[in-house]
């Protein structure tokens, strides 16, 4: 089976530079295009910097990397330092990154891309807010067609928010890209914190990561270490959530996972639940499928498999 083409739009973020070295760490089974940066963790002008850092860091300097939107469609930016810390990338030493960032706009390159690929041969994968996504949804409403699948890591249900009491990060920032993305008809996957709050970065799944004894392996340890303190202290967890490459581990091992193809709905006018995932997981209203939405994980698949492919960067 041939490779699969993948456009990653990412916000990086600890997790998101996980989701992005088991891409490159995959040849075989992705094909990555490139990636568009966005703002989100920290804003886009650190985003594009850490997204080329870790592909400098994988040896992939061939990937191109492309800046996307500054800020979500109709609202202020919000930001998560405290969470990923000031770099988005806090743990590690991290360097300047000597690979150049494309002159070409990140949505640009995503409906370039798009008409330019066979007609379902592209699957995009939001990491982060789905600005750009629903900006190019927008502006080229011919390439939403033209998508295999949106797989993207947003939302929560059982598992609520964790941003608001209501809200999860990604969808939160910009909710109405949310809702753009949900109504398109494109078929999406979501990986919501029901799924992420199970992939936790326990001790010694990190250690594993050091144990490899490479540069990939070292650094990955590092970021880790630094990002599961806010969520050890926050949720009394053994560890952080891996949120982002839930999303390129289903690409890869769609076994990992299950869930429920139902209706997911965005509130985007409530001040109370802005930015919320309704999700009919119980299937109560008439509402129809919109969402593969996920619900499990095989936790300790999920870390042998990035442990193992992180092992040949």
């Amino acid at each position: 089976m041939s490779a699969r083409k993948i456009i990653i739009d990412t916000d990086p973020g600890q997790d998101d530079a996980v989701a992005i070295l088991l891409a490159l760490a995959s040849p075989q089974e992705i094909d990555l295009l490139g990636i568009t940066c966005v703002a989100g963790n920290v804003p886009v002008s650190r985003t594009q910097i850490n997204a080329r850092i870790i592909c400098e860091l994988a040896g992939h300097r061939q990937i191109k990397v492309f800046a996307g939107r500054a800020a979500p469609l109709r609202r202020p930016l919000v930001t998560a330092e405290y969470v990923h810390g000031k770099t988005g990338l806090n743990g590690p030493e991290l360097f300047e990154p000597t690979m150049p960032l494309q002159s070409q706009g990140g949505v640009e390159f995503i409906i370039e891309t798009l008409r330019a690929e066979p007609a379902g041969s592209v699957t995009l994968c939001p990491l982060g807010p789905l600005s750009n996504i629903a900006e190019a949804f927008q502006s080229a409403p011919d390439i939403i067609g033209r998508v295999q699948e949106v797989v993207l890591m947003g939302g929560a249900y059982f598992e609520v928010g964790n941003i608001t009491p209501a809200a999860e990060f990604n969808i939160f920032v910009d909710p109405e890209a949310a809702n753009i993305v949900l109504k398109s008809g494109a078929p999406i996957t979501m990986m919501p914190l029901d799924v992420t709050h199970k992939a936790l970065t326990t001790r010694p799944r990190i250690e594993a990561l050091r144990a490899l004894d490479t540069p990939v392996g070292h650094f990955t340890a590092e970021m880790l270490d630094f990002f599961e303190r806010f969520d050890i202290e926050k949720y009394g967890s053994e560890g952080g959530p891996l949120h982002d490459p839930c999303v390129i581990a289903y690409l890869i091992r769609p076994d990992l996972f299950s869930g429920r193809h139902i209706n997911v709905e965005i509130e985007t006018q409530s001040e109370l639940t802005l930015g919320m995932t309704v999700a009919d997981w119980w299937g109560v209203t008439d509402r129809p499928a919109n969402a593969l939405f996920m619900g499990d994980l095989d936790a300790d698949g999920f870390f042998d498999l990035i442990t193992q492919r992180l092992a040949l960067l």
